[in-house]
């Protein structure tokens, strides 16, 4: 059965605060102009207006208040175009901007049901500020969303706990303290960690872990930071990992979400045009977009034809 396809509305979350190489603050301006409205429309897609939430370090008190308010924004601009039934592509900044993107959803879907969420990352980002020794907030945005954490960010709209620990699954983590781990094994979240994606492929472990996630959900979506991939595949980030995920296998887990009338948004974080030479990673990241987001052939036709003349 074809389904008609949704808009995309493409929300750019430019922060860089919070991580320790802030040129990914500029990652979504930069994919942006490197084409990927286009590719995405160029796909069959209907592409909505363009959102922009910037991060402003001169009206806060130091790092972390950059990061709330930051979030406090963003949340704020992402709920209500979730409301309209589109779905989202938020483009980090650096991951930290995940607390505001999933606060915001979580928030839309709230009178419906709950929030389910695949996170792709190398590393777990479920520290909290006392088990932080770098205290870098892009470390820490899955303990928010888990509700542990700086009010700041575990309260955005007055309530904790967006995201509960059985509707969130995590692939590809393969740098990580011990006390991110325990505090994740404490809440029984679903890790699957490098060495079994390795073993079984990605596709296979996000079919888990989507099966997982949506269980009893009104709603779920993607966060894919980029470090989560190979670097031979995208390099541009600031903190690449050694034998991720292979591109390909994203690209076609991705394509598998096509027509699931519950995924609601798609995040790619930490790209960092900085480093981007040739612009490898820059077009990785767009075929990641067109993937997870772009109308199959069939599906678009579908849909033209039903347009009246």
């Amino acid at each position: 059965m074809l389904h008609t396809p949704r808009p995309v509305e493409i929300v750019s979350a430019a922060i860089g605060e919070g991580a320790r190489d802030g040129g990914c603050k500029y990652g979504a301006s930069a994919l942006l102009a490197a084409g990927l409205a286009q590719a995405l429309s160029d796909s069959g897609c209907e592409v909505g207006a363009r959102t922009m939430v910037t991060s402003d370090p001169l009206q806060a008190t130091d790092r972390m208040d950059t990061v709330a308010r930051f979030n406090q924004a963003l949340a704020e601009a992402v709920a209500p175009l979730a409301l309209t039934g589109a779905q989202l592509l938020v483009l980090g900044g650096d991951h930290s901007c995940a607390v505001g993107s999933w606060s915001g959803m979580a928030q839309a879907l709230r009178p419906h049901g709950r929030l389910g969420l695949i996170w792709v990352d190398a590393h777990l980002d479920a520290h909290t500020p006392e088990s932080s020794e770098s205290n870098a907030p892009h470390g820490m945005p899955l303990a928010a969303l888990l509700g542990h954490g700086s009010a700041a960010l575990t309260q955005l709209f007055g309530w904790s706990g967006k995201i509960r620990p059985e509707n969130l699954a995590i692939i590809g983590a393969r740098s990580y303290e011990s006390a991110e781990r325990q505090l994740l094994e404490s809440l029984g979240v679903q890790v699957i960690y490098m060495e079994e994606v390795a073993r079984r492929g990605f596709e296979d472990c996000f079919a888990q872990a989507r099966a997982a996630v949506t269980a009893g959900c009104a709603g779920w979506g993607v966060s894919l930071d980029i470090d989560g991939l190979d670097p031979g595949d995208a390099p541009a980030t600031g903190t690449p990992v050694a034998h991720g995920i292979a591109l390909a296998e994203a690209m076609a887990a991705l394509r598998s979400c096509h027509g699931d009338p519950r995924l609601v948004g798609l995040e790619i974080v930490e790209y960092n045009p900085l480093h981007d030479f040739g612009g490898q990673t820059a077009r990785a990241v767009i075929a990641l977009a067109v993937a997870g987001l772009g109308v199959p052939a069939t599906a678009a036709s579908a849909a033209l034809a039903a347009r009246p003349a």
